[in-house]
């Protein structure tokens, strides 16, 4: 017979910002009864939101909490993403758009790249971004929402937003105090641990204030006040596969295209992303200090603003890696406190939602059982490495003359990626592993828009007819149904203008 669970009665969040308050969201969400959740932040210390771009199961989030859309995006002052449009990568000059969803829709077991590879060689000029619907309709700077219908190329893509990190804090505050968490205001100047099992018991406030709990959810950014500092849960460093160690975000005012897409563009030392949203735009500068300084890495990011500076720059220093361990003992490491990979593909917010999400699936009761937290950190670690890999895998399919570029090219890069970079250079094809967050369509646009393009080709493709007739329907049908959605600017004006 099971023996009975003895549930946990009280959560204490240590850090507010979009990790604390996400987290807050969710728990409140789910233990409707019977659990007391806390969360203690000072408005003293800044939070490393700048404006966010996400990635489609950010929307799986705000629906799993019962959030509006329309309403969500009016109060952070969001737009729509349709994917990144990655400029000067693999070679200075060229851009590849890594889509939401797929390229095109396909007609057999045989993937739409490995048809438009078999095409390429027999002369199609066609480019491979030009069979993606999200494609099409960010080229055009046109949104509308995906299609019900599988017979339509507008089923054939994805979204997700680009948002105030800021406001969107604030908005899941407010709807996480409507839920009964309370709030504590104040710097914490220590924690209390128990003296024989090390789990920690609470945490003194420096104006004397106990603040005690059965779970911590460490969200206190880079510090990881309680997963490092009280418990020493250890880092793995990975800077050695991702030199930037530093970053610089300057909002602007908006000017130009209001754009339903991410942009990054790779400099000398590092890339500049370029975020829309509905009152500004946001801009930063992530660039390795080994390659550069940071006054001239201001000075690149100031001389390619969109418009009017808005505020002064917000420095960020940063150790790309992970926590040795995310859940140790009774604490939980959420957001920068469980580790930080460059925002390059967008997976800040996601890897929140991911550590909120296992915490769910993998709810403790008072005995915190090893099994389950063994568990946890196994699945944490594992997607964290696959991400690490995606993101190296900018890095390494590099050809620029800089030393940065020159260094990253050359580099040995993990096991993992190593294996998946040969197998596409030799038949075009992806393994995909567990606990991969990027589908086969993700890796095809950059190994083939960083120019890593296959030797050979998926043999079933010998047994196949030439697709160029069909790629080329393909292809019109796509920029026919572009052409008839509304502008992003428009269609935000219809529905969820702030």
């Amino acid at each position: 017979m099971a023996s009975q669970a003895q549930p946990i009665r009280k959560i204490l969040i240590v850090g507010g910002g979009s990790a604390g308050w996400m987290t807050a969201a969710a728990l409140s969400a789910n233990l409707a009864q019977g659990c007391q959740i806390a969360l203690v932040e000072s408005e003293e210390i800044g939070t490393v939101g700048v404006g966010e771009a996400t990635i489609p199961p950010i929307r799986t989030f705000n629906q799993m909490l019962g959030i509006d859309e329309a309403d969500f995006m009016k109060r952070t002052q969001a737009s729509y993403k349709l994917g990144i449009e990655f400029v000067n990568w693999g070679r200075d000059g060229h851009r590849y758009f890594h889509p939401f969803g797929p390229h095109g829709r396909a007609f057999d077991v045989v993937p739409v790249h490995q048809h438009w590879l078999l095409a390429r060689g027999a002369g199609e000029t066609a480019g491979f971004d030009e069979h993606s619907m999200a494609w099409h309709l960010a080229r055009a700077n046109r949104f509308i929402r995906p299609s019900g219908d599988p017979r339509s190329v507008l089923s054939t893509f994805d979204y997700a937003y680009h948002f105030d990190a800021g406001l969107y804090a604030r908005f899941l505050r407010a709807y996480s105090e409507a839920r009964g968490v309370v709030r504590h205001e104040g710097k914490i100047g220590s924690v209390l641990q128990n003296g024989e099992t090390g789990f920690v018991t609470g945490v003194t406030l420096e104006d004397g204030r106990k603040l005690e709990a059965e779970l911590f959810i460490d969200c206190s950014g880079f510090r990881g006040l309680l997963i490092e500092g009280a418990l020493q849960a250890g880092y793995a460093d990975w800077t050695h596969w991702l030199p930037c160690d530093r970053a610089v975000a300057i909002p602007c005012e908006k000017a130009g295209d209001f754009t339903p897409y991410t942009r990054s563009t790779a400099r000398e030392a590092g890339w500049q992303w370029r975020i829309p949203l509905q009152h500004r735009t946001g801009n930063g500068h992530v660039y390795s200090s080994q390659f550069t300084s940071d006054e001239a890495a201001l000075d690149v990011l100031l001389s390619n603003l969109d418009g009017k500076p808005l505020a002064d720059p917000n420095r960020l220093r940063f150790t790309t890696g992970m926590r040795r361990k995310f859940w140790d003992k009774n604490v939980v490491a959420v957001g920068l406190s469980s580790g930080f990979l460059e925002p390059l593909e967008s997976t800040s917010l996601h890897l929140i939602q991911a550590g909120i999400s296992k915490l769910l699936a993998l709810f403790p009761d008072t005995s915190f059982d090893p099994a389950v937290i063994a568990e946890y950190n196994h699945i944490a670690t594992t997607e964290m490495e696959r991400i690490r890999d995606f993101i190296v895998l900018h890095y390494k399919l590099m050809d620029r003359d800089e030393p940065m570029w020159r260094h990253t090219a050359a580099m040995e890069v993990p096991d993992t990626l190593a294996f998946k970079i040969d197998h596409f250079r030799r038949y075009g094809r992806h393994i995909p592993r567990d606990m991969d967050l990027f589908a086969p369509p993700s890796w095809h646009a950059v190994h083939i828009g960083q120019f890593n393009l296959p030797d050979g080709t998926d043999p079933l493709g010998a047994y196949r007819p030439s697709g160029r007739e069909w790629l080329a329907k393909l292809r019109n049908a796509m920029a026919n149904e572009a052409a008839r959605q509304p502008s992003h600017q428009a269609f935000i004006d219809q529905h969820c203008k702030a």
